[in-house]
């Protein structure tokens, strides 16, 4: 029998969160990627790979007026996602659907603002699974491999619209290869340290640029967070490249 979700809170509290006790669970990898987009009200984002819906949430409160639609494989994921919209008070604005990447996007869904998204960060070939079925999902590309997962990201945005990625670093030359091949080659990137993390912001180009933003160092030497990490995992602040 599946155990009942924990309610925890994110944003100090501004965001309130249903996730599953066991097997994947929201780490500061979702709060980072929803301060990352540069959304404005009035904006549509699409989520792909939502899970219970964090990022949407985070941006939603950061964001008024904004619309998110989340897409998610795993079906339990997605119902929490749901109910997480509904005590947030956020249902008119987000809704989650239940899909495959491997599968092409219902046709509604395209010429967005913004996509953004969380793959997962280890590829098949390598992976060493989770026992817990839904983790290794999350964690472990599986129908929709990182190529797959891009081309469906890039696809349905807007042709000025921008995608933000958050993935391990040593695969930050794959994914702007990628990109470059899809017809997105113009990349910012900011480093995470000391987390093995990095983000992307991606715009259509042919021509491939690629631009570092100064890195967001996460952890004080002495420990806990810095002053700027705390803004923004705490309090709500944007995270700009």
């Amino acid at each position: 029998m599946e155990m009942a979700p924990t309610e925890d809170a994110l944003l100090g509290g501004r965001v309130r969160l249903l996730q599953p006790s066991r097997g994947y669970r929201v780490a500061v990898d979702a709060v980072l990627l929803a301060a990352a987009i540069d959304a404005a009200p009035g904006d549509r984002v699409l989520d792909l790979g939502a899970g219970v819906g964090a990022v949407g949430l985070c941006l939603a409160a950061r964001v008024p007026g904004c619309a998110v639609v989340g897409v998610e494989l795993q079906p339990g994921l997605a119902a929490l996602a749901v109910r997480n919209a509904i005590l947030n008070g956020a249902e008119h604005r987000m809704r989650t659907i239940v899909h495959d990447l491997a599968r092409p996007l219902p046709s509604d869904l395209a010429d967005f603002d913004h996509v953004a998204t969380n793959p997962p960060y280890l590829a098949a070939a390598v992976a060493d699974p989770s026992p817990n079925a839904s983790k290794a999902l999350a964690t472990v590309e599986s129908s929709a491999d990182l190529a797959r997962w891009l081309a469906v990201a890039v696809a349905a945005l807007k042709p000025a619209g921008a995608l933000t990625i958050i993935h391990r670093s040593d695969r930050l030359e794959e994914i702007v290869a990628h990109l470059a091949a899809l017809g997105w080659g113009d990349v910012a990137i900011k480093h995470l340290p000391p987390a093995a993390r990095v983000l992307l912001r991606a715009r259509r180009s042919s021509t491939p640029a690629r631009r570092i933003s100064p890195p967001l160092v996460l952890h004080r030497p002495e420990g806990g967070y810095t002053d700027e990490a705390e803004a923004i995992l705490r309090h709500a602040a944007p995270l700009a490249f």
